[in-house]
């Protein structure tokens, strides 16, 4: 059964941390940016999916290719891409969201409340095990990090592979390696599903 959404909680994010309630000068805060704030929880819900939906999608024929757990202006989202060698149909990504759906409710009991997607990846497929930036060496990629690297979030270039967990990527003729645990979202652009 599918849980219904609940608001994510937000807090005030400044540019020196989070500005406390009390405002003793009693001038009005700037706002910087509004960021959702969830706790480290997210983390242990994509690592839990992961182990119940990887199996899953292995006795099923498929590949499990990413999982996100993050909110939106709907709510929180659990969105599971999924993948096969013919491609995905959408009689595939019900027979898995039918018995992923059943699997979840008892083994995240107790979380917040989600909305559940399955997907294939389509062609920006999203990348997140180092075997994936292996596999998919020669394409093209977007990747942001979580703290500048060389003084830039935002990669755009050619996978060159990995050596020593970092992901290589060409922009512009340089070769960055950047760390994969520094790595906050990575995504091929117009993928055509080759490999």
């Amino acid at each position: 059964m599918r849980k219904r959404a609940r608001s994510p909680f937000f807090v005030l994010k400044t540019g020196v941390g989070l500005k406390a309630k009390k405002n003793k000068k009693k001038r009005p805060v700037t706002e910087i940016g509004v960021k959702a704030v969830f706790p480290k929880k997210s983390e242990e819900v994509v690592a839990q999916v992961q182990k119940i939906a990887g199996p899953l999608c292995q006795a099923e024929g498929m590949e499990l290719v990413h999982v996100e757990y993050q909110g939106e202006p709907s709510g929180l989202i659990l969105r599971i891409y999924i993948d096969k060698s013919d491609g995905v149909t959408l009689e595939d990504c019900v027979r898995i969201s039918r018995q992923l759906n059943d699997l979840l409710d008892i083994h995240l009991e107790g979380s917040n409340a989600y909305n559940l997607e399955i997907s294939s990846p389509g062609s920006d497929r999203p990348l997140s095990r180092l075997e994936d930036y292996e596999r998919f060496k020669g394409e093209i990629a977007r990747i942001k990090t979580i703290e500048p690297f060389d003084g830039i979030r935002n990669f755009k270039g050619v996978l060159m592979g990995t050596s020593d967990d970092k992901i290589n990527i060409m922009v512009e003729n340089r070769v960055f390696s950047i760390p994969h645990k520094g790595i906050w979202r990575a995504r091929l652009v117009d993928y055509n599903g080759d490999k």
